[in-house]
């Protein structure tokens, strides 16, 4: 079954690439999210994505140990880069054309983000990486998701977590959570929940760009996602 989108941005948190370890990437991981990644591929999507830099370091978490919080998100937008390096060998292992782009300059590493350059990749079907965030402190990855997202013109942002969806509570911690298959932008911002951090969440609901919050850990949730199955919950407008 072909993908109901033409066009989508996959956002991933540092952390999710950890899978059982403490720290650092896990080969299992990389290996599982790129065949998910060659699937949605396979089925006529064209891919970028953005990954956090939790894993290995968090600007936020920086004042704690003394750093300056903009030298620390600087330090974040780095760690952003080495996993993107990390993802994109493992989709070319998998047979797959990609491009590395960032918000900092590195030659040496990796293209400068231009937007028009990353439209014309995805449109050759090549699966485009997005490090370093904004390239501005003070800004999340999923601010950075929000703005690729809108400037790439996607059809939809897919948030990947460890969890199937949007619930009322954490369902980890709550067992009457309850899930919602589809909410508003209005209803999330009402109820409080903790879809993404209120900029990109915003940039999301200004620019009417749907997103779906789904479990990225269990295989084939992502071609399902894009085949129009219910799987997570999708947060619009209407």
């Amino acid at each position: 079954m072909p993908s109901k989108y033409k066009r989508i941005l996959l956002k991933l948190s540092g952390e999710s690439l950890m899978g059982k370890k403490q720290f650092g990437i896990d080969p299992a991981m990389t290996k599982l999210y790129a065949k998910e990644i060659k699937s949605a591929v396979n089925a006529g999507a064209q891919v970028a994505i953005v990954i956090g830099g939790g894993n290995i370091f968090r600007g936020m978490d920086a004042e704690s140990s003394g750093i300056d919080r903009a030298q620390g998100d600087y330090m974040g937008m780095l760690a952003t880069l080495m996993n993107g390096i990390a993802l994109q060998s493992i989709l070319e292992h998998e047979g797959m054309s990609t491009r590395l782009q960032s918000a900092i300059k590195i030659e040496q590493v990796c293209e400068a983000y231009i937007r028009r350059r990353a439209i014309r990749h995805l449109e050759k079907g090549r699966v485009v990486i997005f490090g370093a965030g904004t390239g501005n402190p003070y800004f999340t990855t999923d601010t950075a998701a929000s703005l690729r997202a809108i400037e790439i013109e996607a059809d939809v942002l897919l948030k990947g977590t460890r969890v199937d969806g949007i619930y009322s509570a954490d369902p980890e911690k709550d067992k009457h959570a309850k899930k919602f298959d589809r909410i508003t932008f209005d209803q999330a911002y009402q109820k409080n929940l903790n879809v993404m951090d209120m900029t990109a969440f915003t940039l999301c609901q200004e620019n009417n760009l749907p997103i779906i919050v789904y479990d990225a850990n269990t295989p084939g949730n992502l071609l399902k996602v894009l085949q129009g199955k219910k799987i997570g919950t999708l947060v619009e407008n209407k």
